[in-house]
């Protein structure tokens, strides 16, 4: 399904993380991939993950500074790509004391800020650098949470980052899509075991919830957001855009007690 396809993807950070989920299934699928990274501190983790995804390189994209994020396409270019023919987002970070608790204890401008400008800011921002070399019928997504329009405990300003981008889904896809018809969505996943899910404070009662209360009484896995991803990256999801495309076992279509 994605054969010959450069897919650059952005948030790897461990085997758990949804982005390898992601990358696997890609890469199962003939995809070509490479993988931004934060700093020099994760250059040998991203690497090791890189190379057992099959990966061509990584490169360093720190989303807090402008001058990584512009120069993304030229570092691209100087590996080889002179195209890309699909983008997956998969970065979203808060501070700790921004997850837990009561909504307005965590609720500081700095705290906003950086959860706004490393969850949402980064995916328009990193699509905007990357227009000039996105391929005609190109695919971008990002990854959601339902707590982007629900009241989840503890997740408190993650839920308004995620809102923002999802907004940016709709906007991206309505600006890009008459240039070169590129598609913008978004997986909202239902809740899995990550790394990054595991600093919200109730994380487990969530996982317990959802395995009582889902459609398919059964959470969901990285693999089965990858493969839908594959999906969406694929030239058999070209009607589809402008959408964010619930995965989380009918969990979140049920009015619970």
């Amino acid at each position: 399904m994605l054969s010959g396809k450069k897919i650059l993807i952005s948030g790897l950070l461990s085997n758990r993380s949804i982005a390898y989920g992601i990358a696997q299934s890609c890469s199962n699928l003939g995809a070509e991939l490479a993988f931004t990274y934060q700093d020099e501190r994760f250059t040998e983790r991203i690497s090791d993950l890189s190379k057992n995804l099959q990966g061509k390189f990584t490169v360093k994209c720190n989303v807090e500074l402008e001058d990584d994020i512009t120069g993304l396409p030229e570092k691209l270019k100087n590996n080889g790509w002179s195209h890309v023919d699909g983008y997956v987002h998969a970065i979203a970070y808060a501070p700790r004391e921004a997850i837990s608790g009561n909504f307005t204890d965590g609720f500081t401008k700095e705290n906003f800020t950086s959860a706004h400008v490393i969850s949402s800011y980064s995916f328009g921002a990193v699509t905007k650098a990357l227009e000039d070399i996105l391929s005609e019928n190109s695919s971008i997504i990002t990854v959601t949470y339902i707590g982007s329009t629900r009241f989840v405990p503890n997740y408190n300003i993650m839920g308004l980052a995620k809102a923002s981008l999802e907004a940016s889904v709709r906007y991206l896809a309505h600006d890009l899509g008459p240039k070169k018809f590129i598609r913008v969505n978004a997986i909202s996943a239902g809740p899995i075991k990550t790394l990054a899910a595991s600093g919200i404070k109730g994380f487990s009662n969530i996982l317990n919830s959802v395995e009582q209360k889902a459609a398919l009484r059964r959470n969901i896995s990285k693999e089965e957001i990858g493969n839908l991803a594959v999906f969406l990256l694929s030239d058999m999801s070209r009607s589809i855009t402008s959408q964010v495309i619930v995965a989380d076992n009918g969990y979140s279509n049920a009015l619970l007690p």
